[in-house]
């Protein structure tokens, strides 16, 4: 659709605020038959008014194409109008690729080809929910169990279940502050959705979700089948264990099947980022650790680079949000530099997330070193990689390649991209990609370049951690449309886009 003149742009506003508004009742029904709607990546379900059109404004920038709501709105409308098994569909995707070769077709027949393998079907996901438990209620803990509520969907997915704590003096008065601490949060703003306190029963409900609270010192101790509990995913956030002896701990209570550490995990535990060695998780899986927050961040944007261009060596330097495991007040702490107060000092200290690299791409191994600066932010991290690449490129072509990995590759979901030269650190709050790389700071000299990488060191990563845990748990649903970038076809692309 042509671009409107100056005196028609708030009518244009208008026309599509109001497809936008007819949309949300629309993503919201196939939502609920578990057929999720996403826009060149991005969640549509849940979303308000602006926050669609602010979605499909993304696309245009980043796209640099007309797709608008005018020309997703049939889409939708017409995938509405199927009956459709549960999937995951891309309007954004499927819209532009429509409008580049719509094949002769109308858009409803185009739309039903695409879906062709899903129209009429109950049986397009084969497997079943799973019950999850939150161990440990802390930043981490509390992200998840918001995630996981909005993810309920139809309701086959990861199911929150329960949460477990240690025996407070008061169990009510601990019940109605984790529901206050699940309700609002300083950084990541109010739940979206309603929690009600059942006292009598100990549980959270939260928007329809029954969420049991349970006390208990020894992870081995509780029986989860007295809550209706079975065969559930343990996802371990209080940082008390991260070997296989302390977590397999879990595993000795009834009611629970698998484990999912929410950090590095040590010794022969397997270390994985979602989108990079996921495939690595077999079906008898029992205990996985989703690795730091900033290695998740580092080691998708690390593999396409090294894939693309190769990597001689380079160095990491994470500027970080200091964590509650520093002090408000200079004290005694059991690592160096770590005792200052975090509000107030940029604090050096070690980042082992350059020795993780080496074992997720091995052909990176020994080639990174590697440091962190906590600094006075409560969230919102920055990753500086200084590469030394195998071949010489430029700044147009690394970004061209990069933007296209953020737009349609297989690590859409891990890696993003802005090209906004006025972006901070609090721009990415809520951000649910592992790392965002920015583009505007992308230094080339040769073969020496440096790479910006920001990423929510909160929520970006328990986002990941979510996605390793649907990993686990063999939650699959097709993709329309069926096939994304591989990293070739999208340094194809960047070539074409640097050209």
């Amino acid at each position: 659709m042509a671009r409107p003149g100056l005196e028609g742009v708030f009518a244009d506003w208008k026309e599509r605020e109001a497809l936008a508004e007819a949309m949300i009742p629309m993503i919201g029904g196939l939502y609920r038959r578990n057929v999720v709607i996403y826009i060149h990546g991005l969640p549509l379900y849940n979303q308000s008014v602006i926050e669609l059109m602010k979605a499909h404004r993304f696309v245009r920038q980043m796209e640099n194409n007309e797709v608008s709501e005018f020309e997703t709105y049939p889409i939708l409308e017409t995938l509405c109008a199927l009956d459709l098994g549960p999937a995951h569909i891309d309007i954004g995707k499927l819209t532009s690729q429509f409008m580049v070769d719509d094949g002769g077709l109308s858009a409803e027949a185009y739309v039903k080809r695409a879906c062709v393998d899903i129209i009429g079907r109950t049986d397009t996901i084969s497997h079943e929910p799973m019950d999850v438990v939150i161990y440990g209620f802390g930043r981490i803990g509390r992200l998840a169990t918001r995630l996981l509520i909005e993810k309920t969907g139809g309701g086959q997915n990861l199911v929150p279940r329960a949460v477990v704590l240690r025996p407070p003096k008061d169990p009510i008065l601990d019940l109605n502050r984790r529901a206050s601490l699940l309700r609002r949060d300083s950084i990541h703003g109010g739940f979206k959705g309603t929690i009600r306190v059942d006292e009598e029963n100990h549980v959270l409900v939260c928007n329809g979700n029954v969420i049991h609270f349970i006390y208990a010192s020894d992870p081995a101790s509780i029986d989860y089948t007295q809550y209706g509990i079975k065969n559930a995913l343990v996802i371990d956030s209080s940082g008390v264990w991260r070997d296989e002896a302390g977590l397999s701990q879990h595993l000795k209570s009834p009611g629970v099947a698998k484990v999912l550490l929410t950090t590095a995990g040590k010794g022969s535990i397997k270390n994985i980022v979602a989108g990079v060695n996921s495939d690595m998780i077999g079906v008898d899986e029992k205990i996985i650790a989703a690795a730091s927050c900033t290695t998740n961040a580092i080691v998708p944007v690390l593999k396409c680079i090294q894939e693309q261009f190769g990597i001689e060596h380079g160095h990491m330097e994470t500027v970080h949000a200091y964590t509650d495991d520093q002090n408000l007040h200079d004290n005694i702490h059991s690592k160096e530099r770590r005792g200052r107060s975090a509000p107030l000092n940029m604090v050096l200290t070690e980042s082992n997330a350059t020795s993780a690299v080496g074992k997720l791409l091995p052909e990176l191994a020994g080639k990174l070193t590697g440091n962190s600066i906590r600094v006075p932010v409560p969230n919102v991290s920055m990753a500086i990689l200084n590469l030394s690449l195998s071949v010489e490129t430029t700044r147009e072509e690394l970004n061209g390649f990069l933007r296209n990995v953020s737009l349609g590759s297989s690590l859409q979901r891990q890696v993003g991209y802005t090209i906004s030269n006025e972006v901070v650190s609090s721009d990415f709050v809520g951000d649910r990609h592992a790392g965002t790389v920015d583009a505007e700071a992308t230094i080339v000299d040769g073969k020496q370049v440096v790479v910006y990488v920001w990423y929510d060191n909160e929520f970006g990563y328990t986002c990941q951690v979510i996605r390793v845990g649907q990993k686990m748990a063999n939650i699959r649903y097709p993709i329309i449309p069926l096939q994304s970038l591989s990293l070739d076809s999208a340094a194809g692309t960047a070539e074409i886009a640097a050209s």
